[in-house]
């Protein structure tokens, strides 16, 4: 039993036959119950890896995709062999690609402008080239989440359980000793009790948050992001990772032969920060109008100023492809020190975070048995 999506009973079966099996029964379901997953990037790297090997040794584009697809999930194995269908019908890579679906719009337009410059090889190593750095500066995003987010849930864990379990026991022991508990440990013990009688609804308040995030995922997305931007050493890390992913697809695109104007729209699209996004439209509007790229790059305010320098020598040079390749790797190891600096600024300050939240929990009892010590050695 399955779900497996094809335009036809008969296509059905012959996607199945690849994979060995055979069609018992079938039933069509809604689209939605069975959604076409897009090709990962580390799937789309491989492929474009072997496509390369592949092709710049002369191997034909049919027989290229046959092997290539041995290389992707097996998930992703039909996408390719319908790739390979339709270039053996004689429809161009880029319509395959595009029609197969999977493909963002900076890979189909690389295999456009390969098809015309005849260099599929090296547009396919280019793209592999530019998504495994893509994954790198990913990944050391993810890297810098983790710590924090390691860090918080344990200490929220703590807190928590403090909260529900240790300090209203320790507390209904001190109020049946009879002493007077002071305001602050008051609150928190009936706090912790409130907590631990309205645990399912309490639970069932987070679930809708969590759900109501996921929906909203976007919009909180965006005030998240606007929120760090104004952060002064978190706002560097996000521009740096920006710049690293545009750059890459800036060297992929311009290597290949695409219009830099072309490359600009399709680039901006790994852009987020609402300035930047805007500055490089605006760049693209005036770069068709006629305007020269070296004179509108330097009115430009959120690039660094060595960023811009190095894209102006280049322009004159007629080097744009080269100077793009240096920045996105030069931008990659920027990242990697500016990374290891936010991690060393946020470890004390979790900490101290840390210490005010735990803290507070253990003084809510410490006072208090401080305070009857006191009076029992009086």
């Amino acid at each position: 039993m399955g779900l497996r999506r094809a335009k036809s009973p008969r296509a059905l079966a012959e996607a199945l036959r690849r994979d060995k099996l055979v069609v018992l029964r079938s039933w069509t379901v809604p689209g939605w119950l069975a959604p076409e997953q897009a090709m990962s990037p580390t799937d789309q790297a491989a492929l474009n890896e072997q496509l390369s090997q592949l092709v710049s040794r002369g191997v034909p584009l049919v027989e290229a995709l046959e092997v290539a697809s041995t290389v992707v999930k097996p998930n992703q194995r039909s996408r390719v062999d319908r790739m390979r269908e339709r270039v053996a019908a004689g429809a161009s890579f880029a319509d395959a690609a595009a029609t197969a679906g999977g493909f963002d719009r900076v890979t189909v337009s690389v295999y456009r402008a390969a098809e015309r410059t005849g260099d599929l090889a090296d547009a396919s190593a280019q793209l592999a080239k530019t998504i495994r750095r893509k994954l790198a500066v990913q990944g050391k995003a993810i890297t810098l989440l983790i710590y924090p987010a390691i860090v918080s849930f344990v200490g929220i864990a703590a807190g928590v359980l403090m909260l529900t379990v240790i300090v209203p026991k320790i507390g209904g022991s001190l109020e049946d000793a009879g002493i007077d508990l002071p305001v602050y440990t008051q609150f928190v013990i009936a706090l912790g009790r409130f907590m631990t009688e309205q645990t399912l609804p309490i639970l069932a308040a987070v679930g809708g948050v969590l759900i109501a995030l996921i929906l909203l995922r976007n919009a909180v997305s965006s005030a998240i992001g606007g929120v760090a931007r104004r952060v002064p050493l978190l706002s560097e890390v996000l521009i740096t990772q920006e710049l690293a992913q545009f750059c890459a697809v800036m060297a992929a695109m311009s290597k290949s032969g695409v219009a830099l104007a072309d490359s600009l729209g399709v680039g901006v699209g790994s852009i987020s920060d609402p300035t930047l996004r805007r500055e490089i439209d605006q760049l693209r509007v005036k770069l068709i109008e006629g305007g020269v790229f070296r004179t509108l790059l330097n009115r430009m305010t959120t690039l660094p100023p060595a960023t811009k320098t190095l894209l102006i020598a280049a322009d004159r040079a007629g080097d744009l492809d080269g100077a793009f390749e240096d920045l996105s790797h030069d931008m990659s190891e920027r990242l990697d020190t500016l990374t290891a600096r936010l991690l060393a600024a946020l470890e004390p300050l979790l900490i101290v975070l840390l210490f005010l939240f735990i803290g507070a929990l253990l003084m809510s009892i410490m006072v208090p048995l401080l305070t009857l010590t006191s009076q029992q050695l009086g």
